[in-house]
């Protein structure tokens, strides 16, 4: 087994001057610094698996699911979240999100769907717009 030289009173002689209230901020600061990355690659990419799963929890069935993200991933939007194409559309349709589900799963209105993300991009609405 390799001995490792301890250095711990070397190491503790950095923090020996803080308060609690610093070492708890340098705590969550190298903490944060640690998991940006993966967050940032999280927001960035997505999967078929993590798709499925998503609109599992919105209800809809294993087949349905596989189905809407197998469909998305041939139109190229996958990467828009395939709950976030099953609620645009349903919001464009005036439909509840099983609907508008369903009519996916049936490939009946991709083209809207299309035509919205085409339009503003499909970003999500986050509430009232702010007027100039």
């Amino acid at each position: 087994m390799i001995q490792r030289p301890d250095d711990f009173a070397k190491r503790r002689a950095l923090l020996a001057g803080l308060t609690e209230e610093q070492l708890k901020e340098r705590f969550w600061s190298a903490a944060f610094s640690v998991v940006a990355p993966l967050v940032e690659l999280a927001r960035q990419h997505t999967s078929p698996s993590i798709e499925r799963s998503v609109l599992l929890r919105m209800g809809f069935s294993s087949i349905e699911a596989k189905t809407i993200v197998e469909l998305c991933a041939e139109r190229g939007l996958l990467g828009k979240g395939a709950g976030h194409v099953v609620l645009k559309y349903a919001e464009a349709r005036g439909l509840s999100i099983k609907a508008a589900g369903e009519e996916l799963c049936s490939k009946k209105g991709w083209n809207v769907v299309q035509d919205l993300f085409k339009k503003g991009g499909g970003v999500l609405d986050t509430g009232p717009k702010k007027e100039d």
